[in-house]
């Protein structure tokens, strides 16, 4: 059940890869996304991680901190940014941990990705009344792992009902 402080994830690569990068790639417009959070499942505050930072991509950076998202970029030594694969599901399952942990006050959790390497986290949270829902970019992009994952805990983003609110 949805309340109304709710917070939101987003796996940056894995979110981009399963729109715009998939076997029918479409474009989200990032403010439209946004406010669908707001509308339909409450997010008060929305957390956009990256692998690393690039310059060549500072467009695309303040576009998303003008729709709404909060930047969050993958730690990496200089020389080996350009070499390691983004890879923030770490840094993802350690924010929303930090927050459970410093009992910081929201009601659930909303993530963006289609990952499995989520599964355990997702587990936990839904154990602990703290999951809301698990929002896959598109169908090809949700892990196996999430099969058994009831359908209450999870949607896709390329389902026609959403992916009208949210296209570019």
């Amino acid at each position: 059940m949805v309340k109304g402080n709710n917070i939101a994830f987003i796996d940056g690569q894995n979110f981009y890869l399963g729109t715009a990068r998939c076997a029918n790639p479409w474009e989200v417009s990032l403010k439209k996304f946004r406010i669908f959070l707001k509308d339909r499942y409450k997010v008060v505050a929305a957390y956009y991680y990256f692998g690393f930072r690039n310059a060549d991509n500072k467009d695309l950076y303040k576009e998303i901190k003008d729709a709404g998202f909060e930047l969050n970029f993958r730690e990496h030594n200089k020389r080996m940014a350009t070499l390691k694969k983004g890879n923030v599901d770490s840094d993802i399952i350690f924010s929303v941990m930090e927050k459970i942990y410093y009992q910081e006050k929201f009601d659930k959790i909303i993530l963006v990705s289609g990952d499995g390497d989520y599964k355990r986290m997702i587990d936990f949270l839904i154990k602990e009344k703290r999951m809301d829902k698990i929002l896959f970019p598109n169908r090809d992009f949700a892990s196996s792992l999430y099969k058994k994952l009831g359908s209450e805990f999870y949607d896709y983003l390329d389902g026609p009902s959403i992916k009208k609110k949210i296209i570019k």
